[in-house]
């Protein structure tokens, strides 16, 4: 079963309290995965606990205002009553990527209007066709870009809700790692998520989480630690290795879903027995959101990942890599599944 017993901060106005990366612990955040981590996997993810803050898939901003409708399609928790947390109470930062400072602004401003309690500015992403259209990693060939990206966000929304911003250690090499997290700093971020990879990197191994420190000795906001945590000691070591007191967790949370509950010392790794139901729940979930056909093409992205961990995983895998469209009661009904 989900453990729906969860933290709940207090939030200053309609924005994330100030305080909240220096209550009640250290923190560990759900990476905005594009393709991946849609409200149906936050929700899910979230429910097992151990998760206190998670991030939307990027939202575009090219040249005009994002339509409301785009905004509540991609972060649909901000049609929730709790507007901007999951189901379960877990808050969510709404995530642009573009390269116009002041498209970035306006469209952040709307955001909030909508009822999200902080935005994150995405450059990370290291998709070609992203960096080709002027997005995401390409910012950070020079860190100027970033300083007037974020600046032009922090201008135009509100000083009750946090923006935030996720990068890399550079884009072809790492020469630049310091001056990107200045940078940050500098246009006003809240604080900065750092994946210990350069674009080039992509998910290569190994995360180079020493630079990481470098990067947080040379600001004065608190920096986020993220890159190859897939067990509860790569935790421990990424955050002393790093200096950092926080962590973003991604594929290593979609391949052992109790990970941020062991991180924490509130949980062993959970068996099959108990990651079973979630596969379910997530197969109906996926449907009454989007259609069988799109339930069974998630329900196979994430077996492979759950494949890492669970030989039961890599075997369901085998049995439904073939079917197109499987509904939730097909699901149900094979037992042998």
């Amino acid at each position: 079963m989900i453990n729906r017993e969860l933290s709940v901060f207090v939030t200053s106005g309609s924005g994330l309290s100030k305080n909240f990366l220096f209550d009640q612990g250290p923190k560990i955040f759900l990476a905005p995965m594009e393709g991946v981590v849609d409200h149906v996997t936050r929700d899910l993810i979230t429910g097992v606990g151990g998760v206190d803050l998670c991030v939307t898939e990027f939202i575009r901003v090219l040249d005009q205002s994002i339509p409301d409708h785009v905004f509540f399609r991609d972060a649909i928790e901000l049609t929730f009553e709790q507007r901007s947390h999951t189901a379960n109470g877990t808050p969510l930062l709404v995530q642009l990527l573009g390269s116009d400072p002041k498209r970035l602004g306006e469209n952040a401003a709307r955001a909030v209007e909508l009822g999200a309690v902080g935005i994150d500015l995405n450059f990370g992403c290291p998709a070609k066709t992203v960096n080709r259209h002027d997005g995401g990693a390409t910012l950070l060939k020079d860190p100027r870009r970033v300083e007037a990206a974020v600046r032009g966000v922090r201008d135009l929304v509100p000083q009750t809700h946090t923006v935030s911003a996720k990068t890399r250690l550079g884009f072809s090499d790492k020469s630049l790692h310091r001056e990107i997290a200045q940078a940050a700093e500098a246009g006003g971020a809240s604080w900065l998520t750092v994946h210990a990879r350069t674009r080039d990197e992509g998910y290569r191994p190994p995360a180079h989480w020493e630079f990481i420190a470098a990067m947080k000795d040379a600001v004065k906001i608190p920096v986020i630690a993220n890159g190859d945590v897939w067990t509860p000691d790569d935790y421990k070591r990424m955050l002393e290795i790093s200096g950092c007191q926080h962590a973003m967790l991604g594929r290593g949370l979609l391949a052992r879903p109790s990970l941020a509950l062991e991180c924490k010392g509130l949980s062993e790794m959970w068996t099959w027995g108990q990651v079973r139901p979630l596969v379910s729940q997530f197969v109906k979930s996926s449907e009454a959101a989007r259609g069988p056909r799109f339930a069974s093409s998630r329900l196979k992205q994430w077996l492979k990942s759950l494949s890492l961990t669970y030989t039961e995983a890599a075997v369901l895998f085998e049995k439904v890599k073939r079917i197109e469209t499987l509904s939730s009661e097909l699901f149900e009904k094979n037992a042998t599944w």
